[in-house]
């Protein structure tokens, strides 16, 4: 049994080997363009905020405006109004955060930091009450959680200026040095041209 299930796991993990090794060189160059956009994004933090708060607001907008043509399309469903409300509040939504992306930004900073301050407060009284292994670095993921919402929440609103361009500059960093590893890995992966054990078979 673990024998065939030792070969299931070989089989997945070669899914796609092939088409990897072939088209590593994407995957490096990709990796880079995050780098570079993550890089740009940490340098204009405040622009790229105000562009994620409007591409959310028309993103919101969009659904909306498709949720409400989907309404129309089936007007005999019991739930047509509700659909149609879903999607007039979308667009509502949309427009007001496109309308003034700054407040709504301030506001979305306002709940991170809440989300940062009680989340690490949680990792550590979770972490000195039931003291399982590892749990200092909870501790510590929990305090450096706690002391980034606390940093952010002391300079909001100004702080709901740059937070989510930040925020969003880092992600696309961490993602592209995350492709680059995977491009390079790629490059030298040798292929095995059948699945390891099968022959034994």
């Amino acid at each position: 049994m673990s024998s065939a299930s030792n070969l299931t796991v070989a089989s997945l993990a070669t899914v796609g080997l092939d088409e990897l090794k072939k088209k590593w060189g994407w995957f490096l160059a990709l990796g880079i363009l995050l780098i570079i956009g993550g890089t740009v994004a940490l340098g204009s933090s405040i622009m790229m905020t105000v562009f994620s708060m409007i591409l959310l607001g028309w993103l919101m907008i969009t659904g909306g405006v498709l949720e409400a043509i989907h309404a129309f399309s089936c007007k005999g469903w019991s739930g047509f109004f509700i659909d149609l409300l879903t999607g007039l509040l979308y667009v509502v939504v949309g427009f007001m955060i496109v309308g003034n992306p700054g407040a709504t930004a301030a506001t979305l900073t306002l709940l991170i930091a809440m989300f940062l301050i009680f989340g690490g407060i949680f990792r550590v009284v979770i972490a000195l009450v039931v003291r399982y292994q590892n749990w200092g670095w909870l501790v510590l993921h929990g305090g450096v959680n706690l002391m980034l919402g606390m940093a952010i929440w002391r300079q909001w609103p100004l702080s709901g200026l740059w937070v989510i361009g930040l925020f969003v500059g880092i992600d696309m960093i961490f993602n592209g040095w995350s492709l680059v590893m995977l491009g390079l890995m790629a490059k030298n992966l040798p292929v095995p041209t059948e699945v390891d054990g099968e022959s034994a078979t």
